[in-house]
C-alpha cells in the first residue's frame, strides 16, 4: 500500500529531468536560471477549484512531426527533452527551435488513487496550446482542439491503463502567420521585426489532472453588482440538479447563501457588500455544491455602465467616473517568449505599474493565464482585453467565422473576473474586413448578449464606423483623447460615445547591451521606435510634457481614459517602462507618481472621483 501511494506522488523515472537544461537565450531575466523542473506549481484555475488535482508539468519528451495525421512514433525515437509549459522558440524549453510547424509531445503518468474509482471521472485539462492539439492516451485519440489561447479538457477515464502507467502524446500544429493561415496571432510572426515579435507554439500553459464526480460544474458564470444582487448560473452537461451557493468573507465568515438548480439562472442578494475598485479590490470567496462536487471560487462586487457627467459620456465604476490611466501590456519575456519564468515574475510587472499609481492596463492582442487575471484582481488593476488578432490581411468567410468563434470562447472563459472592464475586438485594423460590410457591429451586439456587463472598445485606433461605447484615438508621441483635433487614420471625436487615448507615449530610451534582446535585426531596428531619447533625464522630462498635455485635454475635453506605450521593451522596442529583462526601470518614480495623480485629480474637477493618492506599495502580494 505504501509503494501504491508512493507511485501516485512520485514522478515515473522517464520524466526525471536528466537531459534538460535551460538554453541561452538572447537575453535573460533574474528568474531565468531558477524555473527549475516543476514549473508553474500553483492551483491553474482560480476560479473554477477543486482539491483533487495533479500538475501534469515538468520534463517531457518532444520531437519534430513531419505532417498532419502520422502515426504516433516509437517512445525510443524521441530525443529530446523540453520543459512543458514553456514555448518551443523559448529558451526556457531547452529546444529553442523555430518554424516548427508539426511537434510530437509525449509524457507518462500515473492518476493518484481514488482518482478514477466507481463514480468518478479523471479529466485531462489543457491550460493552452498554440495552435491545433490532437491528443492520445495510451495510443487511443482522445481529442483535436483549434485555439492558442483557450483551456479545454478531456474525460481520460476510458482510455487510462489498468496498470497504472499512462503514456500521454499530443501532436501540435501550428502554422502562426503563415500564408493561408488567418488565426487568432496577435503579434506572433515567422518573421519577427520591430513591432511584430518571436511566435510561441506549443503546450505554452500549465497541463493538469483532476477528479470530478458523475455530475460535476463545468461552468460557473457569476455577475455580483454594486447593490449586492448576484446572479449565478452553474452549469452542467444536462438536468437541472440541486445547486448550493456560499458567499464568505476574507474571514471565513459566511455572509449569505442560496439554493438553486443547475443550468438556471438563480438571483440573491448580499446586504451592504464591500465593493471592488482599484482602491479598494475587495474580493469574497464562493463555494458551490452539486451533488458530491464541490468547486471554489471568488468574486467582487462592482457594476459598470455609461454615464453622463456634465455634459460628457464617461465610464462609471460604481456609479462614478473614476480616470482610467495605464499601460500597453504585452506580455513577451527574453527567456520564456508568451510564458512568464514563473507567477513572481509576472505579477512583478503589475506590481510596478501600481506602484505608479496607475490603475488599468490594456492585455494587448494577448490572453493571459487565470493567475494573471488573479492577480490584477487582487491588486485593483482595471483590465481592458484585446481580442488576439489575425495577421494583417483580409479573411475569407470561413477564417471570420472561425475568428469570431474563438471570441466567443475569450467572452465565455474570462467573463468573471471582476478586473476586466472592456473587450477590445479590432485593433488598428488588422484582420478587420472594411470593404463588404463591417462586422464589428454584429460582434458587438453578440458580444453583449454574451456579457451585457462590460464596456465594448469595438476598434482601437482606426477603422472606426461608430460600433461600441468608446471612441478610442491612436496617436504617437502625444495624445489627441476626446480633442477637436485628431490625425489619420484615426477619426474626429464622436461625443456620442466616451473617449479613449487607446495609445500614446511610445517614448524610447537605448540602453547598454546587456539589456538588450541580441538580435542582429532586432538591435538594427531600435530607431524605429516612435522616439528615442539620449538619457533618461530626456525620458522623463518627454513623460512629463506628454502626461501634461493629455492633464490638459482631460481639463478641456473629454477624455476619459489612456493606454500609455508601453509596460516593458519588447524584443526590438525599447519604449517600456522597464527594461525587456525586467532589470532598469526607467521612470522616475516620484515624477511619474505625481503626474498620474494629477490625470485623476484632474477628472475630479470634471465630476469624477480621485483615487487615493498612493504611497510607494510594498513588492510583494
Amino acid at each position: 500500500m505504501l509503494f501504491t501511494n508512493l507511485l501516485a506522488i512520485v514522478p515515473v523515472l522517464s520524466n526525471l529531468a536528466l537531459g534538460y537544461e535551460v538554453k541561452t537565450p538572447p537575453l535573460d531575466t533574474d528568474w531565468t536560471y531558477s524555473v527549475g523542473t516543476d514549473p508553474w506549481p500553483e492551483y491553474p484555475r482560480p476560479q473554477l477549484q477543486r482539491d483533487q488535482w495533479k500538475s501534469l508539468n515538468g520534463i517531457w519528451k518532444w520531437k519534430k512531426a513531419a505532417y498532419p495525421g502520422e502515426p504516433i512514433p516509437a517512445s525510443g525515437s524521441f530525443h529530446e527533452d523540453i520543459l512543458v509549459p514553456s514555448c518551443i522558440e523559448s529558451a526556457l524549453s531547452g529546444v529553442m527551435k523555430e518554424n516548427q510547424t508539426y511537434s510530437w509531445y509525449q509524457t507518462h503518468f500515473s492518476v493518484p488513487q481514488g482518482y478514477a474509482q466507481r463514480g468518478r471521472k479523471v479529466l485531462l485539462n489543457f491550460e493552452a496550446v498554440d495552435h491545433q492539439a490532437t491528443v492520445y492516451v495510451n495510443g487511443q485519440l482522445v481529442g483535436t482542439h483549434t485555439g492558442g489561447y483557450w483551456h479545454f479538457n478531456y474525460d481520460v477515464t476510458n482510455y487510462l491503463s489498468s496498470n497504472g502507467n499512462n503514456t500521454l502524446h499530443v501532436f501540435v500544429f501550428d502554422p502562426t502567420d503563415a500564408e493561408g493561415y488567418m488565426n487568432p496571432v496577435g503579434k506572433q510572426t515567422r518573421t519577427p521585426s520591430h513591432i511584430f515579435y518571436t511566435p510561441c507554439t506549443g503546450i505554452w500553459q500549465t497541463v493538469w489532472l483532476e477528479s470530478v464526480p458523475e455530475t460535476y460544474v463545468q461552468q460557473l458564470d457569476i455577475i455580483a453588482d454594486m447593490s449586492g444582487q448576484v446572479n449565478v448560473t452553474v452549469g452542467t452537461s444536462k438536468g437541472y440538479d440541486p445547486v448550493t451557493i456560499s458567499v464568505m468573507d476574507c474571514d471565513g465568515d459566511v455572509i449569505a447563501s442560496a439554493r438553486g438548480v443547475t443550468n438556471k439562472p438563480f438571483d440573491f442578494v448580499v446586504k451592504s457588500p464591500s465593493l471592488w475598485s482599484p482602491d479598494s479590490p475587495t474580493l469574497y470567496n464562493i463555494t458551490v455544491k452539486v451533488g458530491q462536487d464541490t468547486v471554489h471560487s471568488y468574486t467582487g462586487f462592482r457594476t459598470l455602465s455609461v454615464g453622463e457627467v456634465e455634459g460628457v459620456k464617461r465610464p462609471l465604476l460604481n456609479g462614478e467616473f473614476i480616470f482610467q490611466f495605464g499601460t500597453l501590456d504585452q506580455g513577451f519575456w527574453p527567456d520564456g517568449i508568451y510564458t512568464p519564468p514563473n507567477r513572481e515574475a509576472m505579477v512583478y510587472d503589475l506590481q510596478v505599474l501600481k506602484d505608479l499609481g496607475l490603475n488599468m492596463l490594456r492585455k494587448h492582442i494577448k490572453v493571459e493565464n487565470a493567475l494573471f487575471y488573479r492577480a490584477c484582481d487582487e491588486l485593483g488593476l482595471l483590465l481592458i482585453q484585446d481580442m488576439p488578432s489575425m495577421p494583417l490581411r483580409t479573411p475569407d468567410a470561413d477564417q471570420q467565422a472561425d475568428w469570431e468563434r474563438q471570441l466567443d470562447i475569450l467572452i465565455r472563459q474570462h467573463k468573471n473576473y471582476p478586473s476586466i472592464y472592456t473587450w477590445v475586438i479590432y485593433n488598428e485594423g488588422w484582420g478587420q474586413i472594411t470593404d463588404e460590410y463591417y462586422p464589428e457591429f454584429n460582434i458587438t451586439n453578440r458580444i453583449r448578449q454574451l456579457d451585457p456587463t462590460r464596456f465594448i472598445d469595438a476598434t482601437t485606433g482606426w477603422h472606426d464606423h461608430g460600433a461600441g461605447d468608446f471612441h478610442d484615438n491612436h496617436h504617437y508621441a502625444n495624445p489627441q483623447c476626446g480633442t477637436p483635433f485628431y490625425s489619420i487614420d484615426s477619426t474626429p471625436y464622436d461625443k456620442q460615445r466616451i473617449a479613449i487615448q487607446g495609445e500614446f507615449g511610445g517614448i524610447g530610451h537605448n540602453v547598454s547591451a546587456e539589456h538588450l534582446w541580441k538580435v542582429e535585426l532586432a538591435v538594427s531596428q531600435i530607431n524605429q521606435t516612435y522616439e528615442i531619447d539620449l538619457d533618461l533625464d530626456a525620458y522623463n522630462y518627454r513623460g512629463h510634457f506628454l502626461l501634461n498635455e493629455l492633464r490638459e485635454q482631460i481639463e478641456r475635453y473629454a477624455c476619459s481614459a489612456a493606454v500609455w506605450t508601453q509596460t516593458t521593451d519588447v524584443e526590438g522596442e525599447v519604449n517600456g517602462f522597464l527594461t525587456y529583462d525586467r532589470r532598469i526601470q526607467r521612470t522616475d518614480k516620484e515624477q511619474w507618481r505625481e503626474d498620474i495623480q494629477a490625470l485623476y485629480d484632474a477628472a475630479a474637477k470634471r465630476g469624477g472621483v480621485a483615487p487615493k493618492r498612493r504611497m510607494a506599495m510594498a513588492m510583494a502580494l
